[in-house]
């Protein structure tokens, strides 16, 4: 097996190689370098992440210009495309999660508008499979999951009008919070939906153990991050919903209390795989068990008009 392991870690090393020497035979003198950066972010190395100095020049190359950006997208993506390596897979998705995180907003930007499949930004991995090995059939299951996870992550984004946990976004999240009590109702229970659809893929993660594997470290290091953002800004909403909740109709309490049951089930799960001790992932457990108990309420007070409405009066007993 050790053995077996080294002859593919051997051979990875060769494909990376052949793949640098065919960029700087084929490529066009102006987008060498983007290929090139990359084919360094996504070796075949097994278990070690990109290394921070190769990210860092590839989102630099990105803030060059709309065009360098488009084609480095472009690159990014027809190296995740074509590869069955799920090690490479899984670098490439690293590599779009940096953008969103810490990319340039010129970069980040042709990150979402990039068309695939529809013109849908469809990572389209659901059918990945690297059987090689047992270890590499394992990490399949993660590559799978990850693409499903990233494309929720760009879905919520676009529907809040931000990258959700993009340092470059702070302005657009304060502004947000500035005029959230303008939001119609629809508007705020599509962001709830949305964010707690995000927290719900997160629940997904496939079971096994990270077994020391740095890639999967940084990877749910990475998606830790996004989930304390989310929480924050579904927090924000549903105080907002605390506010106005006398003021919601019949159908719009239903709906949001259809998205707080959703997030109430994901709280055991998210409590396993983000052991995380933090006031406000409370704070949101204990608003979503305090807002549901408010609708009920107010529903119950909503009924109770409807028998004095038609009797005239309440009954004894009504």
């Amino acid at each position: 097996m050790g053995r077996a392991t080294k002859l593919r870690d051997l051979i990875g090393m060769i494909k990376d190689k052949a793949s640098i020497s065919k960029a700087a035979l084929l490529s066009k003198p102006n987008t060498l370098s983007l290929h090139l950066a990359v084919l360094r972010a996504t070796t075949h190395a097994p278990s070690t992440p990109p290394e921070d100095t190769h990210l860092h020049a590839l989102l630099s190359l990105g803030d060059a210009s709309r065009t360098t950006a488009s084609a480095l997208v472009e690159s990014l993506m027809a190296r995740l495309r074509r590869t069955r390596d799920a090690a490479v897979a899984l670098k490439c998705l690293l590599t779009i999660h940096h953008v969103i995180k810490r990319g340039p907003f010129i970069l980040q930007d042709q990150l979402s508008v990039f068309r695939v499949f529809g013109g849908r930004n469809y990572l389209n991995l659901s059918a990945f499979t690297d059987s090689a090995t047992a270890a590499t059939l394992a990490l399949s299951a993660w590559v799978r999951w990850y693409a499903r996870y990233l494309e929720t992550l760009l879905s919520t984004s676009r529907t809040l009008g931000f990258f959700l946990c993009s340092a470059s976004s702070t302005l657009e999240r304060e502004n947000q919070e500035e005029k959230m009590s303008s939001l119609m109702n629809v508007d705020l229970i599509r962001d709830v939906d949305s964010l707690v659809a995000m927290i719900e893929e997160m629940c997904e993660v496939p079971d096994h153990s990270l077994q020391g594997n740095k890639l999967l470290y940084e990877v749910m290091g990475l998606v830790g991050g996004d989930y304390l953002s989310a929480i924050n800004e579904v927090t924000l909403r549903l105080r907002e919903f605390g506010e106005r909740l006398s003021q919601l109709s019949f159908d719009d309490s239903v709906k949001l209390m259809y998205g707080l049951k959703r997030l109430e089930g994901c709280r055991e799960r998210v409590a396993v795989v983000f052991s995380v001790k933090k006031a406000s992932v409370e704070t949101l457990w204990g608003l979503v068990g305090e807002l549901k108990d408010r609708i009920g309420v107010v529903n119950e007070c909503r009924e109770r008009g409807k028998v004095v409405s038609e009797f005239g009066e309440e009954r004894e007993g009504d």
